[in-house]
């Protein structure tokens, strides 16, 4: 199969061969949604999920782009290059499954990590190159019930990603003739933090005291509210202005009933990814001297279980 390289600024081609290295929520959203559009799938996995792809496929369950099955391929690592390979395992999970996606077989193909905190780019370029790696993020709700088996609860599915547009362009257009809304951003770390300093004070709250977001924006809103201002001193000491009053405006647009995905991974007994979300804010408060009182207490509670 002719691919062109996505690094020049050629146009794309018609059909993308991607690689898709966690195939839960978010992957296999994008596995489906990229394999109905056309272009070849190749999800990276353990075994039994492999299995289960290889045999059914990928099967969504989305109100936001109905109800389908669609084909891939799927493997217990990557063997060969392609043009884009997407990072969408849990952050608890990424350095072990990072050896499932071996540099050199990787070729000249891009990493597009979509993963929640702000460190993880960085110990990616080191893995795979400054140049390969395209720094995202993605606004959904979407959780694996099974393997090979996704359930799509938002009403959007949006993808920021960071660079110049001309070397984007092809990028994009791959997501957006898929169905996913997606634009370009210049500014890395502004893209990363405006995610950081929404998610967290959600994920925190949320998973602290197993309540939706409906209950905790009434029921705990002071708490949410002191949550959001430090996250966003936080971020404006990192050189990102943030809105306290916005982001609480943002929360109430979203349904009550609507969960984080630290949530349900603390529901299901999953590992959480504290340090990635609690983590990633406090080192950063720490190393700009911004108080972070209620941030602190909310992860000592949580790591003590």
């Amino acid at each position: 199969m002719r691919t062109t390289s996505p690094l020049t600024d050629t146009p794309a081609p018609h059909r993308w061969t991607v690689a898709v290295l966690g195939p839960g929520g978010v992957g296999g959203l994008l596995a489906g949604l990229l394999s109905r559009a056309g272009h070849r799938v190749i999800c990276v996995a353990g075994e039994d999920t492999a299995r289960a792809l290889r045999q059914d496929g990928i099967r969504v369950r989305s109100g936001q782009f109905g109800d389908f099955t669609a084909p891939v391929e799927a493997d217990t690592a990557l063997r060969e290059p392609v043009g884009l390979c997407l990072v969408t395992v849990k952050h608890t999970a990424l350095t072990a499954a990072l050896e499932r996606v071996p540099p050199q077989v990787l070729g000249d193909g891009l990493v597009l990590p979509l993963l929640n905190g702000v460190e993880h780019p960085a110990a990616l370029r080191e893995r795979y190159g400054a140049r390969r790696v395209v720094a995202g993020t993605i606004r959904v709700e979407s959780t694996r019930i099974a393997p090979g088996t996704i359930e799509h609860g938002s009403p959007f599915t949006e993808i920021d990603l960071t660079g110049t547009a001309d070397r984007l362009g092809p990028l994009t257009a791959m997501f957006e003739d898929a169905g996913v809304r997606t634009r370009p951003v210049a500014d890395e770390t502004a893209a990363l933090w405006a995610k950081l300093t929404f998610l967290a004070p959600f994920a925190l709250l949320t998973t602290r005291y197993g309540l939706t977001l409906g209950e905790v924006r009434t029921g705990r809103r002071a708490e949410l509210a002191a949550l959001v201002a430090e996250a966003a001193a936080v971020s404006g000491a990192c050189g990102v202005p943030a809105d306290p009053a916005r982001t609480l405006a943002r929360y109430d647009t979203f349904p009550a009933g609507a969960k984080s995905s630290m949530q349900r991974d603390a529901e299901a007994g999953r590992p959480l990814e504290l340090d990635a979300i609690g983590g990633a804010l406090l080192r950063a408060a720490e190393r700009h001297g911004v108080p972070t009182p209620v941030v602190g207490r909310l992860m000592s509670e949580l790591m003590a279980g």
